[in-house]
Parts: C-alpha cells; structure tokens; sequence
C-alpha cells in the first residue's frame, strides 16, 4: 500500500492553469506546482511534457507526483502536448520535429520565470519518457537531468507498429485508441468560446495513425526521425531509466547502460512492474520511486553530493518462480545491484539443442518441422500491461498450451539454481518453405506438475533477417541461419524445475502472421541458445529502495466502476479462434473543477489456425468529457485485415455533443504489405 504524504516542509500552491506561448504563435496549457516562497527562493523544476490531458486524463497521477516535488522543494511544471487536452493547434502524430522544438521552447520558458533557479530536469512513463530522451538529444543548456520511465529509444523495434520487428496486432490497437483520445475537446471554461472550432480542427484534420505507421513498413526516415538509438552520444546530461520486465520496453534500460557515452552519469532500475509508475508498480512490490528520483534531482539540479551517482550502477528485480497465473498481483524475487553493467558477474553460457533436449554439450539430432497453428501466441499476456483502471488478468497464462502448438526443446531437471540477467539469444539454422514467415522463441520455466511459466521471448520477422531497414526476399528451400534476440530478463530457476525453449512460427495477436502458410526446418545440431547467466551473492535481504509513498490525490467521485475481460472463444466448427478484450476505465468526476470523464475499449483478435489471411483485428473506443450541462462523446472504430498482398484499413470516428451527432468521418484504405 503507498503511503500518502499530506504535510510537507514546504508548502505547496497549485496554479491549475497558465498558457505558455510558443515562438509561432500557438499556447500550450500547463499546470504547475509551486513551494509557496518560490518567488523569493527560485526552484529548479520538473517537467512533464505528454499529451494525456492534465485537467483530467492523467489529472490524479499528476497531482500525487507533481506534489510531491513541490513539497520537498521543487517546481512542478506539467504541460500538455499541442493539440491535446487544453493546449491549442493540432496533433497530427507521435513525435514529429514541432512537438519536439516545443518541447525545447518550454525548456527555456521554464528556466526564464522568476521561481525557477535556472535548472530543469525532465521525467515522464511512455511517451513522457521518450520525451525526455529526445529533449535530451538536443543539449539544452538548463536541462541537467532526466528520468525516462518505460520508454523506449527505438520508434520502430519498440515503439510503433512493429514490436520486435513483426507488425503487432497489439500495438494497432493503441493507434485506434488515439484516433479517439486526440479528437477530443479543450474545456471551455478554460480556452472560451473557441472551444467547439478547437475541437472541430481536431477532429476533422488528423490522419489516421495507424495509415501512417504501415505506410512506413521499413525502418526508414520516418521512424529515425525522433530514434534515439544510433545517437547515444548526443546525449550528455545524466540518465536515470527505470522499467519493469512485465512492460512491453524491458529493453531500454540496459541499452542505454551499455551505449551512453562511458562518462556520462547514468542509472537504471528495472523491476517486476507493467507499465507504470514504480510506485503504483504491478505486480508488487512497488518502491519509494519519488524518494529515489529526488535523490536523483537533489544531485544534478541542487548539486548535492547525496552519494546517488556513486552508487550501483543497475538495480534490477530478479524473479523467482511463480505458478503461471494472469492476475499475480505480487511477484517474488529479489534485488541485486550492480556496480558496473555490463557486469563481469554475468557469463555467457551457450546450450545445445537437439532430440526435445537442451543441453551443455552437442546432441546429434535429426531435423525438425515447425508448423504452428496459427492461434499460438494467445497465452502471452497484453503487450502493454496497462493497470491504469484497476488491476485485472494482462500477465502471462499458463504457457502449456502455446508450448503444445509449439516445438519444445526441455534442459534436464535442474539440481543447483540458475540464475539469468540480460539478453538471451538464440542462433537458428532454419529452412523455410514459403517465400515468407516468422520465428517466435520462448523460454520457460517448467515445474515440476508440468506447468510452465513464460520468462522471456523474441521474435524475428524472416524478411528482416539481416536488418530492419531493408527487408529482402525470403527464399523457399534455402538455409538460413539467423539470430533471435529475446527481450531482457531478470529470472531464477530453482533446482527441481526445468528450462525450456519453445520454437513456433506464429506468435498471435503479438505478431501478425506472414502472408503464406508455410513450415521452417530447423537443424539443431547448428542451433543452439545462448544465456546472460548471472552469478552474484547470495541473497542477503537487500532492498534498495524505501517503501513507496506520494502526495495526497484529488478528490474524485466514483459515477460508474470499471470493468474488464479477457475471454478467449475456439469455435469448433469454423475452426476460429477469437481473443476478446475489454478496458473500460468507468466514469468518474473531478471534485476541484467538476470534469467527468470516462474512457473504454475493445479489443477483438480473431484468426483460425490454418489460413494465415483470416487475420482480422477490431477496435472501439469509447470516450466522454463534460461537466454539469456540457458533455461530449467521441465513438471511434478499427478493423484491420490482409490479403496476400495487402493490408486493410477501415476507421470510423463520430463526434456527440449532448447525444446530437455534430461530425463524422470515415477511413477505408489498403496499404500493399512490404516484407510483412
């Protein structure tokens, strides 16, 4: 349970709104929060620069944070995005140059105002956190530090459509939700009488995100543009990357650990968590995240020598065994801490493959066929566990089913502990039957009673074999040997369990399925696994971190409770196979400016096992934002198929104000598909 601080040394007042003007012209909308003496002792300040609405989408989250800050002596500053929330122009996509140099522009407003001592940090989850990355690839002189939370430094391999390199059925889905949650509406009691011309220009005048993305299949300008990866060195203000391994970005924090100028001053946690702050963390145990980063802000922006910057290098959350289970609210493990990362306590060590087998040593073995039905995958938890509503079942299922659609290689009964922290790899020498197709790899841990828990996977799109940015035929009949990278872990398995690795050439909804339906051969004897294994102390009880706490939250009133599902439905019949989702958030109001809104979502993943084009994805979000009299509704749809040699979209949004339909717009595009 976070602790919630009420009384702080430093009193705190909240401006709830001011606009900040932007060199052309256009007014962003900020909150802030200020130590009461701030005008006669100037602060440093904190950014948080997204565009989630801060008059009520993330209006709590803010508050507790933001606070807390201030509370202990800070500036609070919290800004919405152009085009977003109060903020005037028009949003058009994630992290175009113009939200960029906005984003800079604040940097100089902030370390220009008469409460500020001139130094700037910048922290944010998401896209907050690529935020931050970004700003710092520009070098602004009052931006000292920053603290990126499950964020990602690659917009294409982690960040848009193409997770891991394979166009995701998931991360579609987040750009359905956007085409509503952009086309919504300023507040009039804030921005007047231009409120109903705001929205109107932010309905009719953005493009469909997810047109955009698969227009740009290759990882090419338009994904550089906004990647950090490849530009580590412009980076020279210190970083402090916190993620969880249940996050869809568990990847990042050791990235930046690894490819960060050697003298930069640079940090990195990684716990159990979904994606979320670490002190609301899913699964537990969360920790004291907002003592940790004012230890972080108290060094670069007030230069005190608190000893942060010389201590470990990574904290990270090594996790034990747990019964595979959806709805695990609380994780097992322990913390290790490194001085150095990459760290000399981690070995690689390479296993063999062959005969069902995982071994040390060459197993002489035939080849394999794998052919998977093309509804494995469904036990893979959400991409994003997102617990912003409430917690509900996003972890892995219990892996046995994926694993019997699957070609499995198990290690012997383990009689000492193996211990696994990093990147995990696997080298493939396949043949493919069809002129396309995919690779998921997975490593589980499998009990004893035979159930088996997911620890990590990757997945490799063939076409992007010898990298992303130009994919190249894939050739019926021909060997290949390829390399699949799985996401990092954190992992203890205990002496009486066993390791799998678990190969399939369909990973749905992660993945969606190449074009033809063909097999790979895989040769094991030229095949084999490589593990991150990591050799430290014995466990000793070491916690890093206090226990969480934050500011006091807003008042809210609760008009309709949340509610969630993950159903999965075989029909036996058809043969289809159908994942449903539902992520609806309530209804809730704001007692301090008397806002309602409520936000929901469906998801519906629908394939069956044979026929790789019966692939369809369908979306709806539902949102509303009003008070007293006044209340808009924005309906907004998706449903994404394929040909062979196509993909296709169809989109609706509608716009309500007062149930009476004031816009509507409709998309239905095809997009040829290029290598996926």
């Amino acid at each position: 349970m976070t602790k919630i601080i009420d009384k702080f040394l430093a009193q705190v007042e909240v401006t709830e709104h001011l606009w900040i003007t932007m060199p052309d012209g256009c007014r962003l909308a900020a909150k802030l929060w200020l130590p009461v003496d701030a005008y006669q002792n100037p602060v440093p300040a904190i950014l948080e620069y997204i565009p989630y609405r801060k008059s009520d989408g993330t209006a709590n989250r803010d508050q507790v944070i933001h606070a807390y800050f201030a509370g202990h002596g800070y500036a609070g500053v919290r800004v919405d995005m152009r085009g977003t929330g109060n903020s005037e122009g028009i949003q058009l996509d994630e992290y175009l140059p113009i939200e960029q140099q906005d984003g800079q522009d604040i940097l100089t407003w902030i370390a220009s105002q008469p409460w500020c001592t001139g130094a700037v940090g910048m922290m944010g989850i998401s896209w907050g956190g690529v935020s931050s990355l970004q700003a710092a690839t520009y070098r602004h002189p009052a931006l000292k530090a920053i603290l990126p939370v499950c964020a990602s430094d690659d917009r294409y391999y982690d960040d848009g459509s193409y997770f891991l390199g394979c166009l995701s059925g998931q991360t579609i889905g987040w750009g359905a939700v956007m085409l509503g949650r952009n086309g919504r509406p300023p507040d009039p009691a804030v921005v007047g009488e231009s409120w109903r011309e705001q929205w109107l220009n932010r309905l009719s005048e953005p493009n469909l995100y997810v047109d955009t993305w698969l227009r740009h299949q290759r990882r090419d300008a338009y994904w550089l543009q906004g990647t950090v990866q490849g530009h580590y060195d412009k980076i020279q203000c210190p970083v402090y990357a916190v993620t969880g391994w249940a996050d869809c970005w568990p990847n990042t924090v050791l990235r930046l650990l690894e490819n960060l100028p050697k003298s930069l001053p640079k940090k990195g946690t990684i716990g159990p968590w979904g994606h979320a702050y670490p002190h609301h963390g899913i699964p537990l145990p969360a920790i004291g995240f907002l003592q940790e980063a004012l230890r972080w802000w108290d060094r670069w922006l007030k230069g005190i020598e608190n000893g942060i910057d010389q201590e470990s290098r990574l904290n990270a959350y090594i996790q034990e065994q747990v019964p595979p289970d959806a709805r695990h609210s609380v994780r097992s493990g322990r913390w290790v801490t490194e001085l150095e990362w990459p760290s000399p306590r981690i070995s690689r060590q390479r296993l063999f493959i062959g005969n069902s087998q995982i071994a040390n040593q060459p197993i002489s073995g035939d080849a394999v066929i794998i052919k998977s039905p093309l509804s494995c995958g469904l036990c893979s938890g959400e991409y994003m566990p997102w617990y912003t509503s409430g917690f509900s079942p996003q972890l892995p299922l219990d892996q046995s089913d994926d694993d019997a659609r699957s070609v499995i290689f198990d290690g012997p009964t383990l009689k000492t502990p193996l211990e696994i922290l990093g990147t995990p790899w696997t080298e493939l020498c396949i043949t493919p039957s069809a002129p396309s197709g995919l690779i998921a790899v997975r490593l589980c841990d499998v009990w004893p009673d035979g159930a088996s828990t997911l620890i990590t996977f990757g997945l490799l799109n063939l076409a992007q074999r010898d990298g992303r940015e130009s994919p190249r035929p894939v050739e019926p009949n021909v060997r290949y040997q390829v390399r699949v990278k799985l996401n990092d872990t954190g992992y203890l398995l205990v002496p009486g369990h066993r390791l799998r690795l678990a190969l399939s050439t369909s990973y749905w909804p992660m993945a969606w399925p190449a074009p033809d339906a063909g097999s790979l051969a895989l040769e094991p004897r030229e095949s084999y696994l490589d593990l991150p294994v990591f050799e430290g102390p014995s466990p000793d009880g070491t916690r890093p971190f206090l226990e969480p706490e934050h500011a006091a939250p807003l008042e809210t009133e609760t008009l309709r409770e949340a509610h969630h599902e993950r159903v999965i439905n075989h029909d036996i019949f058809s043969g289809e196979t159908v994942l449903w989702l539902v992520k609806d958030g309530g209804r809730q109001r704001f007692l301090h400016n008397q806002i309602e809104a409520e936000e929901a979502t469906t998801e519906r993943y629908l394939i069956d096992d044979i026929n790789p084009l019966s692939a369809r994805a369908e979306y709806t979000a539902h949102q509303v934002i009003g008070r007293g009299e006044w209340e808009t509704r924005i309906e907004s749809n998706l449903t994404v198929t394929c040909s062979h040699e196509s993909f296709f979209l169809d989109a609706k949004l509608t716009a309500y104000e007062s149930d009476a339909e004031i816009f509507s717009r409709d998309w239905n595009t095809e997009i040829p598909r290029d290598g996926f």
